[in-house]
């Protein structure tokens, strides 16, 4: 599979930092004390793209009409060898944008594209995942009142993403099995796995927070930790320790006899910093956002999120389009600090 270097300690990321970055951060949207309401947020994790169709053009479609073209090779030979490196530009062109609505507005007409061409090569699985990447990332960028849309994203973002998961080898024949089956099968995977792991969790985990299936979505959730916990051993820095906040936001938002604990939250809250290194800003917001709040420290939540704000949401620049949804956030987050404490 052909994935990005991640910048963060040990590991590579998804084929594409930019969509990574904001389907992660999508996950985490709304989690809520006793529910997981959402597992994902807008601006963080990876998967964004398309910051314009002429982008598009210019990097996905010229390339591909150019190679129909002069007829050297099959459409199937194009999308299994030549797209996903494509698709890893557009996405890093996407992630060094701060305008969210170019963005919003460039994506739809990439996701056409995707998914045509994962119609023409159904199990080639960097396809699949770059799409599930691509589905997670639109629904991250969409405004509050269009949820219901956001949930048909994030279906068809988890359709694709466990497809992908089913092309991996430990875990064919898995889906559908007890879940001590499907763990058995997490076990076997290694190092090499974990963007899998790790996005694949993400996704399926924004299909839970989304779905209107309610406790049967909720359901999944063991599924979705035996992932995140399996790349947590195997990479604990991978994505900017993107393992240890989504620990962190669990054991934060649920209750204590759910297995909630604060103090490890906080914990994994502290690693997860250490290895962002101060570049990836919604660790920060969620660090005010459940653990802050839990704890009813108003000086904690206040400070964390001046942080965001005071920081260039181009600090990494790869990240300016998750920093600069962060801070978006961030400033709606402060501005209900009464109403929280």
């Amino acid at each position: 599979m052909i994935f990005p270097r991640n910048p963060a300690k040990g590991g590579t990321s998804g084929p594409g930092m930019a969509w990574n970055s904001i389907a992660f951060s999508f996950t985490w949207r709304k989690v809520k004390v006793g529910k997981i309401h959402s597992l994902l947020d807008p601006a963080g994790g990876s998967m964004l793209l398309l910051y314009l169709t002429m982008s598009m053009n210019r990097f996905l479609l010229f390339p591909l009409f150019s190679l129909f073209a002069v007829g050297c090779i099959s459409s199937q030979q194009i999308v299994a060898e030549k797209a996903p490196a494509l698709f890893r530009e557009v996405a890093l062109s996407a992630g060094r944008q701060s305008d969210v609505v170019l963005v919003r507005q460039g994506i739809p007409a990439y996701l056409m594209l995707v998914d045509g061409m994962v119609q023409s090569s159904p199990e080639n699985r960097d396809l699949l995942l770059a799409g599930a990447q691509a589905y997670a990332a639109y629904a991250s960028v969409l405004e509050e009142d269009e949820q219901d849309r956001a949930s048909y994203l994030t279906e068809r973002a988890k359709q694709y993403a466990l497809k992908a998961l089913e092309l991996t080898p430990p875990f064919k024949g898995a889906l559908g099995q007890p879940l001590e089956v499907f763990q058995g099968r997490v076990g076997r995977t290694e190092k090499k796995d974990v963007p899998t792991l790790f996005w694949v969790g993400n996704i399926w985990g924004g299909w839970i927070a989304t779905s209107s299936e309610g406790a049967a979505a909720m359901a999944d959730l063991p599924w979705v930790e035996a992932l995140m916990e399996r790349a947590l051993q195997l990479d604990p820095g991978f994505y900017y320790g993107g393992s240890h906040l989504f620990k962190a936001i669990l054991l934060a938002a649920r209750p204590e006899q759910f297995g909630g604990n604060l103090k490890k939250a906080e914990e994994h809250f502290q690693k997860a910093m250490e290895y962002g290194q101060g570049k990836f800003l919604m660790t920060d917001v969620y660090y005010a956002e459940y653990f802050a709040r839990q704890t009813l420290n108003r000086d904690l939540f206040v400070s964390a999120l001046k942080k965001v704000l005071e920081t260039s949401p181009n600090i990494e620049p790869d990240l300016t389009l998750s920093n600069t949804l962060a801070q978006r956030k961030a400033k709606k987050l402060l501005a209900r600090v009464d109403e929280f404490f």
